[in-house]
């Protein structure tokens, strides 16, 4: 007989699986074409934001004292994921451009492997950030996995190298400036953090008095992965393959980066001088309670508390009220479909920054260093 904790540990960890729901949703479109090839996107945006309407915020917080064996189902979660994307992925290229080509059109079939980007991008992405966090190798190589099938392997040092360590700050490339539109952060983003996270892994051979070269570099793992991607949708589905890979690869990192874009929207940590910059706190992250889009995407919207404490696994991340972490009005999938339109966005955040300010930081009356895109404050 199971014992009564473990069930009850996994009915708790059961809704954060609610991404799996998303495979046979894509298999529908793959199948019977029309219409449900849009059904992942709108699923993925637009179910979870109106259970979020009707479900409403989750503000309890887990125990901090939970052992690591006690949050099993938790991991197992994170763990299932990239084989089943894996599977899932290259599963879609074979059939779309074999089985699947005689009732699929040309735009059926684009149509359909956005929807793929979008999970790959919400859910694999997601589910990598927070593998990468751990200790085990395993689960820091699953990480791995899943950011190469959508040749974003860099994120990973970009990530924990650069990110955690300048967030909110003008060293930190995914720090959305104020009044800086989401169509400007994109192109800027997407060289930043390749550059960012070569510098960073390149210091960190130096240090050790090795050159960029040297095959410890990750970049050369990151590199190896990518490329065996790459190949594998190459043999499997051809150059149309190879072209819906790379399509749903870029899709994948448009989701992120309207992520990262919401995340820290023009919040920054007080510059102390010398090119010193305040401890990160909750307050430079925005915050979401939203019950049902925090099982989509793992808790990733309780922000304030992972920048807090990056080591926390999901299930442990501690929500902040108002007094403690700006937040949020809406779950990301209504967040970042507002951030695609500049004049919604600032409309809706601008004041939410402006109070923020004068909550956090009523002494500083000259933001106009803050607001620029690339703060002329010494690095």
């Amino acid at each position: 007989m199971i014992p009564a904790a473990q069930v009850s540990r996994f009915q708790r960890a059961l809704p954060f699986a609610m991404s799996l729901l998303l495979v046979p949703i894509a298999l529908i479109g793959a199948f019977y074409g029309g219409w449900t090839v849009i059904l992942l996107p709108l699923v993925t945006w637009y179910f979870f934001s109106i259970l979020d309407a009707f479900l409403g915020l989750y503000l309890e917080n887990a125990d901090l004292e939970t052992r690591e064996d006690q949050l099993s189902w938790y991991k197992a979660i994170t763990l299932i994921w990239a084989p089943v994307q894996f599977v899932l992925l290259y599963w879609m290229i074979w059939y779309v451009t074999g089985p699947g080509d005689a009732h699929l059109s040309t735009l059926e079939t684009i149509l359909l492997f956005f929807g793929v980007g979008v999970i790959t991008g919400t859910v694999g992405i997601n589910y990598s950030h927070e593998l990468m966090h751990q200790k085990d190798r395993s689960e820091r190589f699953m990480g791995d996995a899943l950011l190469a099938m959508v040749l974003y392997s860099h994120f990973r040092s970009e990530h924990l190298l650069v990110h955690h360590r300048y967030v909110g700050t003008p060293r930190d490339p995914v720090t959305a400036r104020y009044n800086e539109g989401f169509h400007r952060f994109f192109p800027r983003v997407l060289k930043g953090c390749f550059v960012s996270a070569f510098k960073a892994e390149k210091a960190m051979l130096a240090r050790r008095g090795k050159p960029w070269f040297d095959l410890k570099n990750p970049f050369f793992k990151y590199w190896a992965l990518q490329g065996f991607m790459l190949l594998l949708a190459l043999l499997i589905g051809g150059w149309i393959g190879l072209g819906l890979f790379v399509w749903q690869a870029f899709v994948a990192i448009w989701q992120l980066e309207l992520v990262n874009y919401v995340e820290h929207y023009g919040l920054t940590r007080k510059h102390l001088g010398d090119g010193k910059y305040e401890h990160v706190k909750p307050q430079h992250s925005w915050n979401a309670a939203h019950k049902a889009s925090n099982w989509l995407l793992i808790n990733l919207q309780r922000h304030s508390d992972h920048h807090y404490k990056p080591d926390r696994r999901f299930p442990l991340l501690q929500n902040y009220t108002e007094a403690d972490a700006p937040q949020l009005p809406y779950g990301y999938p209504v967040m970042t479909v507002a951030a695609m339109f500049p004049p919604i966005w600032r409309r809706v955040m601008n004041p939410r920054v402006r109070r923020w300010r004068q909550m956090y930081y009523p002494e500083i009356t000259d933001w106009r260093p803050y607001n620029k895109a690339r703060n002329p404050l010494p690095r």
